[in-house]
């Protein structure tokens, strides 16, 4: 498949604290990636670096082939921020007729069936909704774009879970007629599993980990059971995190099993299941891999 964006060795401290940290990134044409991290790991740094808002300290970012001067944001292009602030003092309707302005494939039939999906009073002022309502507004415009490149940062903040499934249904079924390349920035990490294609794990700055959702599944397990039988069979297999569980290990492991290995977790009499996501993310965190 087609790069969409390329980001290569992007460095960018603010003081003593490093945001990004020589980060490489490739985003393919027509996939849904899910950008993952705790509070402080770098997540918007990315997002607005990628944009233009931000100029990276030192490293390169492409956009289909073209290399980007600092400060420029790709073409047909959309970055929804977590809180929608533009056009304060204007009613929803002008600040779609705003937007719309911007993206040449905007599409007027879907970005009203939105505001009746998420339902957003189109004539009232956007600073008289709340942040969450705020956020839906954004999120129409990045729909409603169509744009080949979309960012969201944190799309579902402040929304209570009937307006996070319309979100992510809305999404997911626009992208099926109208493919684009998508990057989610979110915490709500197991709320992401079921919509990105490939997942990016960002710590302080550097990615822990990168894979296709599919492969992530197959690979993530969790183990219990003695510590003798669990050194045998994790030896050579990549240990993500380890601790003391009652008499005996807990391990978690990101190896894709064959049938030998599942037989040979029987033959030891330890217990396996698969991880989620959510608990793949806070086990390489607090492994520190």
């Amino acid at each position: 498949m087609s790069i969409a964006l390329a980001c290569y060795n992007l460095s960018k401290s603010y003081g003593p604290t490093t945001a990004l940290q020589h980060l490489d990134l490739q985003l393919e044409e027509n996939v849904i990636y899910g950008l993952l991290g705790r509070n402080g790991a770098g997540k918007t740094t990315l997002l607005d670096t990628i944009a233009g808002a931000i100029a990276a300290e030192s490293g390169t970012i492409e956009v289909q082939g073209k290399r980007l001067s600092k400060r420029e944001h790709p073409e047909d292009f959309c970055y929804v921020r977590s809180q929608f602030r533009h056009f304060g003092g204007a009613r929803v309707m002008e600040a779609l007729q705003i937007a719309a302005t911007f993206y040449p494939r905007w599409d007027w039939t879907f970005a009203r069936e939105l505001l009746n999906i998420f339902l957003v009073d189109q004539d009232k002022k956007i600073r008289q909704f709340s942040s969450g309502t705020q956020s839906l507004i954004g999120n129409i415009i990045g729909l409603a774009s169509r744009a080949s490149l979309t960012l969201y940062d944190e799309p579902v903040l402040g929304l209570d879970v009937l307006m996070r499934e319309r979100f992510y249904k809305a999404l997911m079924e626009d992208y099926a007629n109208y493919p684009r390349t998508i990057l989610l920035s979110t915490h709500l990490i197991d709320e992401i599993a079921p919509v990105a294609e490939h997942i990016f794990i960002l710590e302080s700055g550097t990615l822990l980990l990168q894979d296709h959702m599919e492969q992530i599944r197959k690979s993530a397990y969790l183990l219990r059971g003695n510590a003798e039988a669990m050194a045998s069979f994790t030896e050579g297999k990549r240990v993500i995190y380890q601790e003391a569980y009652g008499r005996g290990l807990l391990a978690a492991i990101y190896e894709p099993l064959t049938d030998a290995d599942m037989l040979h977790v029987r033959k030891l009499d330890l217990s396996i299941e698969p991880l989620s996501l959510q608990k793949l993310f806070l086990y390489l965190i607090e492994g520190g891999l």
